[in-house]
Parts: structure tokens; C-alpha cells; sequence
């Protein structure tokens, strides 16, 4: 166990955070890495109704007694997504921990916080982080420039966003992007953070509910298997180099290009389907981080979780202590 300002805030053993990812954020991964001591987060919006949310957050009570929480990402959409009724849910279920996304999470800060919810509200800037604590959330997760996903416009990798965030911050912070071991925790701990968050390194596990080869494709890859996608459209997107973000990436980069030019091959329900369901790697665009190159096995969720504290332990209490004093070269 490592105490900290995350750990004493919600509850967990140790500093370590599964944040909500799309179509892996179910009970089955969620529950293994509550059982491990860490913090995870049920994806509300993988289910498709707040009364299938309902349901596959009771699955995962029935499968731990430990802390999780749940993620609501709050985007502009085609067709209206209920996010009253989804927070309604999360409520109605006893969840007491719930990550943010997106838009201000503001107009649900009430009702959460009428519950006892505690608010972890995900940013990708100082800027928004500040604003974050300011409207009144309990803790921020910040991304850096090497996470999956949607990493911002402004390319600041974690070793500058993390202090700088925790400068201007006396919230917990919680570090994301680029972080699949003890040697990463540690570091996010010197730079500020109280508490990691891994999206990636959870993937590749036994319990996430993705096609094996997706596990196998990550063990492969090395630290520049990502590709950039959206920019020109200023909604940056890190996923997994394959064929599909190739040919994205070639396309939008044409004078005049608009993302219905990508659309039908940047599709997530593409991607979900092929990829994560069917395990054709080269058919569908899918989310990963440059924490790729850190990954070499598929352990379970809690021998990964002893393995990180153990490594970050021994580092802190070993490695560390050992340039104290050295002689200068």
C-alpha cells in the first residue's frame, strides 16, 4: 500500500487509475482492477440505455465490494444522448465516485454532489484543470501529449503539463499519458501527481474484453506505433498506427479535406466492431497511447497492479536513496 492524497480521498490502496475507455470500460476489467486495490471506471456511454448502465454497474457490485466509479463523458452529439438520466442512474446505483469528460461537468455538480458523489474531472490543459477545481470537482485526471485519445491542441508532454497543473492546483492531480509501470508512478509522484491513471497498460490484460490480438498487437508495438489523426479538424486523436489511421492521415491532409472525407473509415462503431470484437487489427481505428513501447506481457489486473507498486516501492525506498550522497563526476 501507498498512502497519498488520491488513495486517502477515495478510499483504494494504492494510487492507480483505470480511466473510462470506450467499449473496455465494462464490469468484467472494471471489478479486476477494483479487486487489485486500484480505482476503475464502467463506461456509462458503452452501454446503450441509463437502464443497461444500471445494470452493468450492479454486475460489477456483484463482482467486488471494493471502490469503483463510473465515467460520463459529456460531448456534443447527432443524436442527443440523456446525460441526466445516465447521471440519474449513477446515482440511483450507489456509485460514489464519478470521472468527467468533455464539456463543463457544472450543470451535474449539484446532483452529484447532493449524493455524496465524488467528481474526477478528466483535462487536457492547466487552463481547464484550473477551471475544473474552480466549479468545484474533487480531483483532476490530466492528460499528457503521449496519452490515447484526445490529448488537446497544445502538445504538452506530461514531464511539463504535470508540474505545471500542480502549481496551480491544490486538488489531488492524477497523471495520464505515457504510464504502464512503477517507474512511471514514481515519477508522476515526484512531478506532483497523487495518483496514476493507465488506459493502454489496462488493455492489455486478461480481464479487458477486447479480441486477444488486440493485447498481442500492443505487446508488439514500440513507442511510435501511434498516428495523429483530426488535426486539421482541431480534434486531435492519438490511436494505434495501422492501415485505417494511415490512410486517414493521407487523406486529411488534402487541400480542402473535411472529416466526412475520413468519416466512414474513422467510424467507432468501425473500429469496435472490427478491431476490439473481431480482432482485425488493420480494419478500424483504435485508441493507444506511446506507453505501448513500455508493454510486454498480458498479465492479469492484479498481478500488474503488485507488479507497479512493487517496482515503485523499490525504486523509493532502493534506487533513489542510492544517489544520495554520490560523489559528483
Amino acid at each position: 500500500m501507498m498512502k497519498t492524497d488520491f488513495t486517502e480521498l477515495f478510499g483504494v490502496d494504492h494510487p492507480i487509475v483505470c480511466g473510462g475507455m470506450t467499449a473496455v470500460g465494462t464490469a468484467d476489467l472494471i471489478a479486476a482492477v477494483a479487486n487489485a486495490g486500484a480505482l476503475g471506471f464502467i463506461t456509462a456511454l458503452t452501454q446503450p440505455t441509463p437502464e443497461a448502465l444500471a445494470r452493468e454497474i450492479a454486475r460489477c457490485q456483484e463482482l467486488t465490494d471494493k471502490p469503483f466509479g463510473v465515467n460520463l463523458t459529456i460531448l456534443p452529439t447527432i443524436q442527443p444522448i440523456p446525460y441526466d438520466e445516465y447521471r440519474d442512474a449513477i446515482i440511483a446505483s450507489g456509485v460514489k465516485v464519478v470521472e468527467t469528460a468533455g464539456n463543463n461537468p457544472a450543470p451535474h455538480l449539484p446532483s452529484l454532489k447532493a449524493a455524496g458523489v465524488k467528481v474526477i474531472h478528466k483535462a487536457v490543459t492547466v487552463r481547464h484543470a484550473v477551471k475544473a477545481q474552480q466549479v468545484g470537482v474533487d480531483a483532476v485526471s490530466i492528460d499528457g501529449f503521449e496519452c490515447a485519445g484526445h490529448p488537446g491542441e497544445d502538445d504538452i508532454g506530461g514531464l511539463v503539463l504535470i508540474p505545471a497543473a500542480a502549481s496551480r492546483l491544490s486538488i489531488p492531480i492524477i497523471a495520464s499519458g505515457g504510464i504502464a509501470d512503477g517507474r512511471g508512478l514514481v515519477a508522476a509522484l515526484a512531478l506532483g501527481a497523487a495518483a496514476v491513471n493507465m488506459g493502454t497498460r489496462f488493455v492489455a490484460t486478461r480481464e479487458a474484453p477486447v479480441h486477444d490480438n488486440v493485447k498481442q498487437q500492443i505487446v508488439s508495438n514500440d513507442e511510435r506505433s501511434t498516428q495523429l489523426i483530426f488535426r486539421p479538424f482541431r480534434n486531435s486523436a492519438r490511436v494505434a498506427r495501422n492501415a485505417i489511421s494511415e490512410q486517414i492521415a493521407e487523406l486529411e491532409a488534402q487541400p480542402g479535406a473535411t472529416f466526412q472525407d475520413v468519416a466512414e473509415l474513422a467510424a467507432g462503431k468501425r473500429g469496435r466492431t472490427n478491431v476490439l470484437e473481431q480482432g482485425d487489427m488493420s480494419d478500424g481505428i483504435w485508441w493507444a497511447s506511446q506507453a505501448q513501447g513500455l508493454i510486454d506481457d498480458v498479465p492479469n489486473c492484479a498481478e500488474l497492479v503488485d507488479r507497479i507498486m512493487a517496482e515503485a516501492q523499490e525504486i523509493i525506498s532502493s534506487r533513489l536513496p542510492s544517489y544520495l550522497g554520490a560523489p559528483l563526476t
